[in-house]
């Protein structure tokens, strides 16, 4: 689904030495101001281009094309001759080089970021025979593959825009604007991509889960703006565990209702069919239905509430004449040194704020236990168990 979840996964992160998260996406709105007063058409709000200027355009994007061109086929020479070089001692019983040049490849277009190009690679004859299984060596080009057509970083953005709501025949006009063509991306082409997306997800959520120990595992209900049916109410389930290691994984992905025990209870009883174990510790917001599908799935796991849901609860059953002094208690308990200590906190907080405020205190004290249970485990891991900001 979202990349920012993604990405963040695979990578190993030490136990003592964990790395940062992501930051968040900061959205910039932009503000649409009036031209030309009342009764302005609004196709006037646009700044009309003269000639000069769109013929300066058109030139700057086929400079970038022709430029990408020209070093993509430098590249693609640069690469043979070191192929060449590596086998320049090898002679056959005439003295002949056995890796010679062999003339191009028939011309072809490639889609790219700067646009589509015309690519005719360079060939090679190469007549050595590998001992190990007997055929012929073949030169195959790391930068261009046989019958590439689209460079990855362009297939990578054909997902969103789909998954936003572009219709597949809609594609090929749209990639016209940032490409100069669809790339031979017909409605028939996205089709088949999607079928592959598809089968890619399926055996993703079946894979099996056996072979790994799970030590934490960050669970929320994730709301996108993608298809996810007609039900605003639909989000994207998420699983991200640590192993022992500290590595990250993401183990599950599918579309759910946040505060739905039986959507909750459907995932972790399919983790649980393809194997995976019992997690020391599962961190998320107390409004998900997962914790009631928790205790039935895994009972032994160990509750521990996100700190940024709670403290954002607390502030809205408090006056904002207030909220610096509050923030500033609740982080005493969430930084504290140690687990009494962080107790001791609560209690000070309870103190400050319970005589005026008591269901702001009833928010923390209700969930007292599931709140400090990450002190529970290593130090060097505590920033990371009191949220779910891997997600």
């Amino acid at each position: 689904m979202e990349r920012g979840i993604v990405e963040s996964c695979g990578s190993k992160i030490s136990r003592k030495t964990w790395c940062a998260f992501p930051s968040r996406a900061i959205e910039r709105n932009s503000r649409r101001t009036t031209v030309g007063g009342q009764g302005t058409p609004m196709h006037s709000v646009h700044h009309e281009q003269t000639p000069r200027e769109q013929h300066s355009l058109l030139d700057l994007d086929e400079i970038a094309r022709r430029g990408a061109q020209q070093m993509l086929a430098q590249v693609l020479q640069a690469e043979v001759e070191a192929y060449l070089k590596a086998a320049r001692g090898e002679r056959d019983e005439r003295g002949h080089a056995l890796v010679v040049r062999n003339g191009y490849h028939a011309e072809r277009r490639v889609l790219c970021g700067a646009g589509t190009i015309e690519v005719k690679a360079p060939r090679v004859n190469d007549k050595r025979v590998d001992e190990t299984t007997g055929e012929r060596k073949r030169f195959k080009s790391a930068i261009l593959p046989p019958y590439m057509r689209r460079s990855p970083k362009v297939t990578e953005v054909l997902p969103p825009p789909y998954l936003h709501g572009l219709s597949t025949g809609d594609f090929a006009p749209a990639l016209e604007e940032f490409f100069g063509t669809g790339g031979g991306l017909s409605p028939a082409s996205i089709a088949r991509l999607t079928e592959q997306w598809q089968k890619e997800r399926e055996a993703f959520m079946q894979r099996d889960l056996s072979a790994s120990e799970y030590v934490y595992v960050w669970v929320d209900g994730i709301h996108t703006k993608v298809r996810l049916g007609r039900d605003d109410r639909l989000c994207c389930l998420v699983v991200i565990d640590a192993k022992p290691d500290g590595e990250k994984e993401l183990i599950a992905l599918r579309d759910g209702y946040r505060e739905s025990e039986e959507s909750w209870a459907e995932l972790l009883r399919d983790l649980k069919k393809r194997g995976m174990g019992v997690p020391v510790l599962a961190i998320g917001d107390g409004a998900l239905g997962f914790w009631a599908a928790l205790r039935d799935a895994f009972p032994q796991t160990r509750p521990q509430r996100d700190w940024v849901h709670k403290s954002a609860n607390v502030l809205d059953a408090l006056p904002k004449s207030v909220y610096k002094r509050a923030k500033k208690a609740i982080k005493e308990i969430t930084e504290a040194e140690n687990k009494t200590e962080a107790r001791k906190a609560v209690k000070e907080f309870v103190k400050g704020f319970g005589v005026k405020w008591p269901k702001a205190i009833e928010k923390i004290t209700e969930d007292e236990e599931a709140l400090l249970c990450y002190y529970d485990y290593p130090a060097e891991h505590w920033r990371h168990l009191r949220t779910t900001n891997p997600i």
